[in-house]
C-alpha cells in the first residue's frame, strides 16, 4: 500500500481537518465532533436544513456537497462505513432553522439505521425531520426490486436540486417532493477497471486481472453484473448507456442532464472519451444534454473506473438543476 497519510485510524479525521481549514469559506467543523462538517452560515433561521451522510473515501461526496444552494451539514463515519446516529443528529441539530430537516442520502443499511435512529433523537427535541434515500444504481437490482438499489453518483443531482429549491424558500414537504423527484428521475451504472485500498485494511478491495473490467461494480467494491475482458471506450459507454437506457424510458425530445463521473483515478481525457460517445447516441435518439457533468464528481478511494448517470428533466427539475450553487468542487451560476 502506497498512501500519503499519517495513521490509517486518522484518515478520516485529518481529511475533513485539511477540508477546513483549505476552503474556510465553505466548510467548518463542528465544535461537537470532528465527524460533522457544517456550512459557516448554518443554520440558515427559517430555511429546510439539509444533512447527509456516509462514509469516507468518496469526495466530493459527500462533505464537499456542503455549500450555498446545496447542503448544510453533513457526517462522515470511516472509510466506506456510516457514521454514527450521534454524529448525524449533531449534523441535523446544526442545519435546523427552524424550517425542518431533509435527510438526504445514498440507499445504504448502515445509514438508514443510524439516520432513522437520529430523526428519533431529534422527534425529542421538536426538530421535524423527512427522509429522502437515493437508489440510483441500476445494476444493483432490478427495476421490480428498486427500493433494493444502492445509491451512487445520481446522489449529486439530489444534493443540488434539493438544495437549491431550500435556496428558494421552500417548505420541507416541497423539498422534499423535489429531492424525491430527482432522485426518482435518476439512473446510473458504473464499471471498475482496478480496485482501491481501504487505509486501514491496507490491501485491495477485489482483484482484476490486467486485461479485465467489471460492469457494475459498486462504489465500495460491491459485486457488479459482469466481469470479462477489457473493451474500447465505445463499447463500454455503450453498455452502460443501454443497461440505463432499458430501466427507463428515453424518447425523442426528452431533456436530460449527463454525468459522466472518475471513480477516483480515471483521467478526464478518459471521461471526454466516453461522454462523446454517450452524447452521439443520445443525439441520435433526439435527446438533449442539459448540463452535462464531467469528472470527479463521486469517487472511490483511487478506484480505476467510471460511472454514468442520466437524469431525467422536466421544466421544474431543469430550473433546480441550473440554480446558482457553489461549494469547492462545484459551481453553477
Amino acid at each position: 500500500m502506497k498512501k500519503l497519510l499519517n495513521d490509517p485510524a486518522a484518515y478520516a479525521d485529518e481529511t475533513l481537518a485539511g477540508l477546513c481549514r483549505a476552503h474556510p469559506e465553505f466548510y467548518r467543523l463542528s465544535p461537537e465532533s470532528s465527524r460533522v462538517i457544517v456550512r459557516p452560515d448554518s443554520p440558515v433561521q427559517g430555511r429546510v436544513g439539509i444533512v447527509t451522510g456516509g462514509g469516507s473515501g468518496h469526495l466530493p461526496v459527500f462533505t464537499g456537497y456542503i455549500g450555498r444552494g446545496l447542503l448544510n451539514a453533513c457526517a462522515i463515519g470511516d472509510v466506506f462505513a456510516s457514521p454514527s446516529a450521534d454524529d448525524m443528529a449533531i449534523a441535523m441539530r446544526a442545519a435546523n432553522g427552524g424550517g425542518g430537516v431533509l435527510r438526504l442520502y445514498g440507499n445504504y443499511g448502515g445509514d438508514i439505521m443510524n439516520f432513522d435512529m437520529a430523526g428519533e433523537m431529534l422527534e425529542l427535541e421538536d426538530i421535524t425531520s423527512t427522509t429522502v434515500k437515493v437508489a440510483d444504481d441500476v445494476a444493483s437490482a432490478s427495476s421490480a426490486e428498486r427500493e433494493k438499489r444502492r445509491g451512487v453518483a445520481g446522489m449529486v443531482y439530489a444534493f443540488k436540486i434539493a438544495g437549491a429549491a431550500a435556496e428558494n424558500g421552500v417548505d420541507l414537504q416541497n423539498v422534499t417532493r423535489v429531492a424525491q423527484k430527482a432522485a426518482d428521475n435518476a439512473r446510473s451504472i458504473g464499471v471498475a477497471l482496478s480496485p482501491c485500498i481501504v487505509p486501514k485494511a491496507g490491501k485491495p478491495t477485489f482483484t482484476l486481472q490486467e486485461n479485465e473490467m467489471e460492469i457494475g461494480m459498486g462504489i465500495h467494491g460491491e459485486p457488479g453484473v459482469r466481469r470479462g475482458e477489457l473493451k474500447p471506450a465505445n463499447v463500454v459507454a455503450d453498455e452502460m448507456l443501454d443497461a440505463i437506457l432499458a430501466d427507463v424510458a428515453v424518447q425523442a425530445g426528452n431533456r436530460v442532464s449527463v454525468l459522466v463521473n472518475s471513480l477516483g483515478a480515471t483521467p478526464l481525457e478518459e471521461l471526454y472519451i466516453l461522454f462523446a460517445r454517450v452524447a452521439d447516441r443520445l443525439d441520435k435518439l433526439g435527446v438533449q444534454i442539459v448540463m452535462p457533468l464531467v469528472g470527479r464528481y463521486a469517487t472511490s478511494m483511487e478506484m480505476t473506473g467510471a460511472s454514468l448517470t442520466i437524469l431525467m428533466l422536466d421544466a421544474e427539475l431543469e430550473e433546480l438543476l441550473k440554480a446558482p450553487a457553489e461549494c469547492a468542487f462545484w459551481k453553477v451560476g
